[in-house]
């Protein structure tokens, strides 16, 4: 059993001691515990010291690139919920490109929308927090419906739907740095699992010959052209849908015909566009080679199929 990922005990208002739903491209810091019915969605990053208890108030639901942050917890009351976007009821719902911040507790009852910040050591307990809300540091937000796109200064004190519904604007400017602390987490959380992925280890050491590690990235405007073809596309479509890494591979057509194949990089993404995006910025660097990928078990490290993408002679 994961020593930081372990069911909830039974008690008298749960026997069925459910443990954490984890999706394979979330990373949780081995000084993390993540107890009970805990939903975790795509490309979370959790940092260390984070409680995350699911024994009281359950479920918890955890979107797709959220980040939890030293120290934080996330806890709930064994009465009272929450509807979440999918209609069913839990303790605790946290939307997708959430941040919750050092030292923040997040206690259910509670609602965090999408895109929302909450900063240091801020406290949401029996409230709903809307879409695009900033929260800053040692506010403390209780009994309350927060509209979404809201702005709530550093010590303030929510307690009345009054003060709530008086809030001021999120500003772009604040929006901008939330979406800056998802980006940066989004970061973190791809060099935590390549440290922890011998594939992706021996990429990096592979650098000194000039053979860098390939990160997922995302389109500024100047997209490369794509040159995959039908099969390739169904191929990365395929593996992606089993949650496997992408292996890159190049060889000149020496190393080609002795099958000796030279690291590229291992691609860590469950978005088919931004594979498809970090592989044709890679072809653009390999354009007189061999270039072949390979499926990945991120559980067993086993490498699956393969397939040839780009052929010089072509």
């Amino acid at each position: 059993m994961d020593l930081h990922n372990i069911p909830a005990p039974p008690t008298p208002w749960s026997q069925k001691l459910v443990e954490p739903t984890v999706d394979p491209s979330v990373y949780i810091h081995p000084l993390t515990n993540v107890i009970g019915d805990v939903r975790i969605g795509t490309q979370v990053h959790i940092a260390p010291g984070v409680s995350i208890r699911a024994d009281e108030g359950m479920p918890f639901y955890i979107g797709a690139n959220v980040n939890i942050q030293d120290g934080a917890v996330v806890h709930g009351l064994e009465q009272g919920r929450v509807t979440g976007d999918d209609g069913n009821l839990y303790s605790v719902w946290i939307s997708d490109n959430a941040s919750i911040t050092h030292m923040a507790l997040i206690h259910g009852p509670a609602y965090v929308g999408k895109g929302c910040f909450i900063g240091f050591r801020s406290t949401v307990f029996n409230a709903r927090v809307g879409d695009g809300c900033i929260v800053m540091s040692h506010a403390l937000i209780e009994n309350v419906d927060i509209p979404s796109g809201k702005y709530v200064a550093s010590g303030s004190v929510i307690t009345y739907q009054s003060q709530a519904d008086r809030l001021p604007s999120v500003q772009e400017t604040d929006s901008t740095f939330a979406r800056h602390v998802v980006s940066i987490n989004q970061k973190l959380r791809q060099g935590y699992l390549c440290a922890e992925d011998e594939v992706c280890i021996a990429t990096i050491r592979n650098e000194a010959n000039r053979h860098p590690t390939v990160q997922p990235s995302s389109s500024n405007g100047h997209r490369p052209s794509s040159r995959f073809d039908a099969q390739a596309s169904a191929w990365i479509r395929e593996v992606l849908s089993q949650k496997f890494y992408i292996g890159v591979e190049q060889a000149d057509t020496r190393r080609f015909r002795a099958n000796s194949w030279l690291d590229c990089g291992v691609i860590k993404t469950t978005q088919e566009e931004e594979a498809i995006f970090t592989l044709a910025q890679l072809i653009q660097s390999y354009p007189h080679t061999y270039v072949r990928l390979f499926s990945i078990n991120p559980g067993t490290r086993q490498r699956g199929s393969v397939l040839v993408i780009q052929r010089p002679e072509e």
